[in-house]
């Protein structure tokens, strides 16, 4: 019995813990339901699965489940994110423990019983308890919100800091964190004012489905730009976190930090716009983007440089005599940090630039293809940014789980190529028909879908084997989570060796 408590202490009370079970979760949510998948459909497992589980599958109903499942992972995905967040930033213990137990059973019952109504019938109770685990959830972040509030003198930063303040000490990341939370906080209202009038003449919808539609409603506006403004914030909050990871700090992060600020309140403010002003929305958005994107190269170059300094280091080769080369292989020599980070200069050629075009040739060129294919692409859009989101999110937590060695290299460049093999693969397909007709496409789709299995697959087995090993550690009794369990920080890349 006391061998289980332990256990469950851990899992339920550590920050580690906490981002175990919600990763494991989300894999398991990914499996389960990812049976229902094309390539699954076309080798008869689907209808197998959908039989022996007993799932109800109507389908008028699609969109209401697909919109459900997106919803229960990403709840998990903010949890992960608000774990890294209270176990990174300086806060009591007390306002930790509430925030990380209060987000714990929100996306848990919201992801149990929001399934569960999806797919096993429509018992308006578990719909009820997966709405009582979205506004748990929600008070969470109320309460992260107000323990970011960086305007305490406990929190106020020495004048010789090196890292981002004002001349009062205001500390810069802990205010970006601050309006990250705030913003994500009304954007979830923005979404849920929309959500809560389904049924009263408001009908569920896929955004990607209306895109050609020439009047939307304030509504169908709100549910657009909520899915734009969540992801975004989703992928802001990530790049804070990593930033702490490495121990971003300096000049190049003062400047991130003011343009981090700056960037998410006007990228807020456009999105937010998008139902009064939707025709000068996206340029609000667009030039609220462009901050963000500098910040997130401001830390890439930091980080890179920060590589090359300890991998010379440990090599004990000094900076001034190093080869080109050499400091190449240093800043490669852990690709759980520079993955990191140049998956975020990555998301730039497959989501940005894709992004751009679109939106510059909308009307002489996108406009002219049919409906469904810019359809896939603004589909393969938004999945490809939430993969990358994802991939960090797993090289961050190889990190803490303490891979070390040639697993932590095998496991790092896996993940790497796989994920951005799949990406580009993906990109190509979706973008096809800038470079093929429609008579002729079909050998570009055919390898294009391979390699993206293939990649995705690689990615999956990675995961798969991290959960296997820490499933296998939670069963022994002197394991590493009970020394992760006695040592709860979270660590910092380098940190004895100064960028």
């Amino acid at each position: 019995m006391e061998a289980l408590k332990t256990r469950y202490t851990y899992l339920f009370r550590s920050t580690k813990g906490l981002v175990l079970v919600a990763i494991a979760l989300i894999a398991l949510e990914t499996i389960f339901f990812g049976m229902l998948s094309g390539p699954m459909a076309e080798w008869g497992i689907r209808d197998f699965w959908v039989k022996f589980t007993g799932m109800q599958l109507h389908p008028m109903e699609r969109e209401g489940r697909i919109i459900m499942l997106y919803h229960t992972i990403a709840m998990a995905v903010v949890a992960i994110e608000v774990y890294f967040i209270t176990g990174l930033v300086k806060m009591s213990d007390r306002q930790r423990t509430n925030i990380n137990a209060t987000i714990t059973v929100g996306y848990i019952t919201a992801m149990i019983f929001g399934m569960w109504f999806a797919y096993f019938g429509h018992n308006y109770i578990w719909h009820g308890l997966f709405i009582f685990g979205q506004s748990l959830v929600f008070f969470a972040g109320v309460m992260l919100a107000a323990a970011l509030w960086p305007w305490r003198q406990e929190y106020k930063l020495p004048p010789n800091s090196p890292y981002a303040h004002t001349r009062g000490g205001l500390d810069l990341e802990r205010t970006a964190f601050f309006f990250m939370a705030v913003a994500t906080l009304g954007s979830a209202i923005f979404g849920a004012v929309a959500g809560a009038n389904f049924g009263t003449q408001f009908q569920v919808f896929m955004a990607e489905d209306i895109v050609r539609e020439p009047h939307k409603t304030a509504l169908e506006l709100a549910v657009i730009g909520h899915l734009h403004i969540m992801l975004t914030l989703i992928a802001v909050a990530l790049t804070l976190i990593i930033g702490r990871w490495v121990d971003f700090k300096g000049r190049l992060h003062a400047w991130g930090m003011w343009m981090m600020i700056i960037g998410t309140i006007i990228i807020t403010m456009g999105v937010w716009s998008v139902v009064p002003y939707e025709r000068i929305a996206h340029i609000i958005i667009n030039v609220g983007s462009l901050p963000v994107l500098v910040a997130s190269l401001f830390l890439t170059i930091f980080t890179w440089r920060k590589l090359i300094h300890v991998g010379l280091a440990r090599k004990g080769i000094p900076l001034d005599m190093a080869s080109f080369g050499q400091k190449l292989k240093a800043m490669l020599h852990d690709p759980l940090p520079w993955g990191a980070t140049w998956q975020m200069m990555y998301m730039n050629a497959v989501v940005t630039a894709v992004g751009i075009y679109m939106a510059i040739e909308l009307d002489p060129v996108i406009r002219e293809w049919p409906w469904r294919e810019e359809r896939v692409t603004l589909t393969g859009h938004w999945h490809i940014l939430a993969g990358i989101i994802a991939t960090i999110i797993l090289l961050y937590y190889a990190d803490l789980a303490g891979l070390r060695g040639r697993a932590r290299t095998i496991f790092g460049w896996t993940v790497i190529l796989a994920s951005d093999l799949a990406f580009a693969a993906v990109t190509l397909f979706t973008t096809k028909r800038l470079y093929v007709s429609e008579a002729a496409q079909q050998p570009l789709v055919d390898w294009t879908m391979w390699l993206t299995d293939l990649g995705l697959f690689l990615v999956l087995l990675m995961l798969g084997l991290l959960m296997v090993w820490r499933l296998i550690d939670l069963f022994r009794k002197e394991g590493r989570w009970k020394e992760e369990l006695e040592n709860p920080e979270l660590d910092v890349i380098g940190k004895e060796v100064e960028a």
